[in-house]
């Protein structure tokens, strides 16, 4: 590939930055950092959104901050700073200086960088914050006291082109996720870029971990892969009662309105296989593989979701401020669907686990942003949980997060 002057030299002078930047020297930057009004028409336009919003009785909803593109959210440990990756070239910082739980300032993070789908985004519970990109993973100790100028103190976990082979970089199922396990390993998803990966693909994608879930130490060594048969997961949490993790999974597309199932799933040790390409989402086997055998052992998912819900980003609950009956549960996003004759999704599920740490019920939380003639009036990406037990809501088409809370709060 043949890479323009003006693009050769953005990347040239992106390395050069991050070099100065992991050696505390400056790169230079404007101060002029962009942020994004709070105030205006939009804030209107969302709040009539969100009155048509249905929720449980006693939860309201109102606007957190306008963010365009927001997906992924890490809600800093020590002053709450809500970090917020997308899928285009830039992470935000959100701050609420006044704590009145409505951001005062969305400023664009580490200009100094030139990012490729920042997706992934997750604080270790000491405050590093990492950054998980297309091809390859950042982290920034210090992100949520010194995100104020252009220039953060910045590493690479993973070097660029190291996360993926290069070979399989593609526009499709890029976004990573991460998350720091009770290991205090970094662990990334790697979905694959191909609707059902063909057979060669297969020996290259075990090896790597894409179509998987791998982990490593926090400065990149002993990488190992954890878990196969992964087609595309864009959400993933640690149960904090028995440290088991959990993440969604998407579906293959093109096999009906109705099948196959979106997947909610629970990994309880290294080395399990959950099933793709040999299933295309719960028991419904792929045209591809039907006449090859799936592993004996492949896990089942605890939840089968809508078909082509696409079923995002999740959470653990573990706040005071909600009832009793939503603590140590799951809320899970439903981005909605793209190639289904009548869409689903759109809205934000919750799951119940049992005594025995499997799954129990899953019931719809939030829903509203899909009107009765399929239009969407937003799609929520992902959900976190803000350090005063409320719960954040991402939405990459509107452009905004959303807050849930309870009662008085």
């Amino acid at each position: 590939m043949v890479l323009s002057a003006g693009v050769s030299g953005a990347l040239a002078q992106s390395t050069d930055n991050l070099d100065k930047l992991s050696n505390f020297q400056s790169t230079g930057a404007s101060m002029e950092m962009e942020t994004v009004p709070q105030t205006g028409p939009r804030v209107a336009a969302f709040n009539k959104t969100l009155a048509g919003i249905k929720l449980p009785e006693g939860f309201k909803i109102s606007l957190y901050a306008i963010v365009p593109d927001a997906r992924e959210m890490a809600v800093g440990p020590s002053a709450g700073v809500v970090f917020v990756g997308t899928r285009k070239s830039k992470v935000w910082a959100v701050t609420d200086r006044d704590k009145d739980r409505v951001a005062d300032e969305v400023k664009v993070f580490a200009p100094s960088i030139q990012f490729k789908l920042p997706n992934g985004v997750c604080f270790s519970k000491d405050g590093f914050l990492f950054v998980s990109e297309q091809n390859r993973v950042l982290l920034f100790p210090a992100a949520e006291f010194f995100y104020e100028g252009p220039d953060v103190a910045a590493f690479q976990v993973v070097k660029q082109g190291d996360l993926i082979p290069v070979t399989e970089e593609s526009f499709n199922h890029t976004a990573r996720v991460c998350r720091i396990g009770p290991d205090d390993k970094l662990y990334i998803t790697l979905g694959q870029p191909f609707n059902v990966f063909p057979k060669e693909k297969m020996d290259l994608y075990k090896k790597v971990g894409m179509s998987g879930i791998v982990r490593m130490d926090r400065d990149g060594k002993n990488r190992e892969v954890y878990a196969t048969g992964v087609r595309n997961s864009v959400g993933m949490d640690f149960n904090p009662r028995d440290k088991t993790l959990w993440f969604t999974d998407n579906q293959v597309d093109g096999m009906g309105d109705d099948i196959p199932p979106g997947e909610l799933n629970r990994a309880t040790k290294e080395g399990e296989n959950f099933g793709f390409p040999y299933f295309g989402g719960g028991s419904v086997r792929t045209v591809e593989y039907k006449d090859q055998t799936p592993p004996a052992d492949a896990v089942k998912p605890e939840v089968e979701m809508a078909a082509h819900a696409a079923d995002l980003g999740m959470t653990f609950y573990s706040g005071q401020q909600f009832p009793q009956a939503y603590r140590g549960g799951i809320f899970s996003v439903q981005h909605g669907s793209w190639n289904r004759t009548t869409p689903v999704g759109a809205r934000v599920m919750f799951t119940t686990l049992k005594e025995d740490g499997t799954a129990d019920k899953t019931e719809v939380f939030a829903s509203g942003w899909l009107t009765p003639n399929g239009e969407y009036l937003g799609r929520p990406a992902s959900v976190a949980q803000l350090n005063d037990g409320s719960l954040l809501v991402s939405d990459d088409t509107a452009g905004a997060i959303y807050r849930i809370s309870y009662g008085d709060n």
